[in-house]
């Protein structure tokens, strides 16, 4: 029997999400950044600089970006850091490309890999990276325990993952106004700006079924992380998680 997941609010079998995850984002791919900008008036900018202060990244860290999409947090990082090596990575071979074209575009490849894979199978050796960031991706995994798992093995002994997600807000009120934007506004933008409202019905529906904050705190430490903790943004909208390997 195979086993079920959930692809926004539709339960399909687990051999099927990556493919329907896949065609979201092929779907999205052209007006990405623009629907980043008009989705959350541009804050998710300052979220990914917030995660890489949280960082603490040095100046010669082997760095790992899953689902990197067109590249804001290898950019910043790039910028920041430039002795750095950054692989750029995601599932989706066309956002990996606006990616990488973005890179060079914008002059931010020197110091990156691109590489199309799944964040829950990394083709990387045992204790290859000294960080590992995850913006926006964790939760379209299929198996998310399974991608913790492998993000920790290829950790090294001290290397931090952090995750920048959308999580769940803290004020009841403020839960309602967003839910009722995100069901009644974010579509009509994916219609207009990207001429695609299911894509936007699923992004949405797919934030309601991820982990809260303090569920994905355990799964971490379900999985051998410590000193897990995480940092609310925007009243908990968004969350970035971080963990340390042992």
């Amino acid at each position: 029997m195979n086993k079920k997941t959930h692809f926004g609010y539709t339960e399909v079998d687990e051999s099927e999400k990556s493919n329907h995850v896949g065609e979201v984002f092929t779907s999205v791919s052209k007006s990405y950044d623009i629907m980043n900008d008009a989705m959350s008036i541009g804050m998710h900018r300052l979220w990914k600089k917030i995660l890489v202060e949280l960082a603490s990244i040095n100046e010669k860290d082997i760095i790992l970006d899953i689902a990197s999409g067109t590249g804001d947090i290898p950019k910043l990082i790039s910028r920041e850091y430039p002795r750095t090596s950054i692989f750029m990575s995601d599932i989706n071979y066309e956002m990996l490309d606006e990616g990488r074209n973005r890179a060079i575009n914008e002059s931010f490849n020197s110091n990156c890999s691109f590489c199309q894979l799944s964040g829950e199978k990394l083709p990387f050796k045992n204790k290859t990276f000294d960080l590992i960031t995850v913006g926006f991706g964790l939760r379209n995994f299929t198996n998310k325990e399974k991608g913790l798992n492998e993000m920790k093995r290829c950790l090294k002994k001290n290397g931090k993952l952090l995750i920048l997600e959308f999580s769940k807000p803290i004020n009841p009120i403020f839960s309602k106004i967003y839910d009722w934007y995100s069901f009644n506004i974010l579509p009509k933008l994916g219609s207009l700006l990207a001429n695609d409202s299911d894509s936007y019905q699923y992004l949405a529906e797919s934030i309601r079924m991820h982990p809260d904050q303090e569920q994905l705190k355990k799964m971490m430490q379900d999985q051998g992380y410590r000193e897990c903790k995480f940092y609310n943004l925007l009243n908990g909208v968004v969350a970035i998680h971080i963990g340390s390997n042992d």
